[in-house]
């Protein structure tokens, strides 16, 4: 059974984080060992926020307990994504490439969760720093988007010959591969959005519909149901092809419904899963 080690935050009430994204890894078949981050009692754009960032003592307890059953050595992916903490960041940093030097076949997805268009940078700079120098060189694939890529590389993502290089710039290993994710290009068809992918063969487009609406837990959705697809022996452009179509699912019913995060209930999202 395929394992997928998932490092990120989780909340109380809604979907972001690991609360997104452990679901349809499970609900396809993936056997998932969840590590929090971060744990909250909602997202912050609510009026209150309880909860807080892991100690970085508990975290690394929590990462020593992996150790202990060797989930490290049999996992086949690990995904990472928010950081609450620049201790945890630096822990997280040390285990991605001590697991990486047990297990050579292991690969690690990154999404450098550091904020958006609006409200911009949202993590300390610090945990931006690491995301750049160290947990970006080591990923397999990284999945940022475009506010993301212009902040940690210095180059503005507006057209399909921005991408080569900023994926450059990034510094990832040799064969790593971006999917640069919600992209408005000058390419681009209007009333879309597209998630690009770089990597050794080249470009691959993925055009979706531009849903007016965003959300919470929308890029955590996507990353996690990109690995469920990779788990499931999709290549990476059917994996993104699958994951934007079903984030697109849970984003109308969240629209639907009235809420302020990704819902994971829609009837067909759940089927679409059971298909993988």
């Amino acid at each position: 059974m395929t394992l997928v080690i998932s490092i990120q935050s989780q909340v109380v009430m809604g979907h972001v984080g690991n609360s997104a994204a452990v679901f349809p890894m499970l609900a396809a078949g993936i056997e998932v060992a969840p590590v929090p981050t971060v744990i909250f009692s909602n997202t912050p754009d609510y009026p209150t926020l309880r909860g807080r960032p892991l100690p970085a003592d508990f975290f690394a307890d929590l990462l020593q307990g992996l150790w202990d059953r060797g989930l490290p050595q049999a996992a086949d992916f690990l995904l990472s994504g928010y950081i609450g903490s620049v201790e945890v960041a630096g822990l997280l940093a040390d285990f991605v490439a001590r697991a990486k030097a047990a297990n050579p076949r292991l690969c690690y997805y990154c999404d450098p969760v550091m904020g958006d268009e609006l409200p911009g940078l949202y993590v300390p700079r610090e945990i931006a720093d690491i995301f750049r120098d160290r947990l970006l060189p080591l990923a397999d694939i990284a999945s940022p988007n475009p506010f993301e890529v212009a902040y940690l590389t210095d180059q503005p993502v507006t057209e399909l010959a921005d991408i080569p290089r900023v994926a450059q710039a990034l510094r990832m290993a040799s064969g790593a591969r971006l999917i640069v994710t919600g992209c408005r290009l000058r390419e681009t068809r209007p009333g879309m959005l597209e998630s690009v992918i770089h990597g050794s063969s080249g470009l691959s487009r993925h055009p979706t519909p531009h849903l007016p609406m965003a959300m919470a837990g929308t890029g955590d959705l996507f990353a996690g149901l990109v690995t469920a697809g990779l788990g499931r022996g999709r290549t990476l452009p059917q994996a993104v092809d699958f994951a934007q179509a079903q984030t697109a699912r849970a984003l109308k019913r969240a629209a639907k419904l009235g809420t302020r995060e990704v819902v994971l209930t829609d009837p067909d999202f759940r089927a679409a899963l059971l298909t993988l």
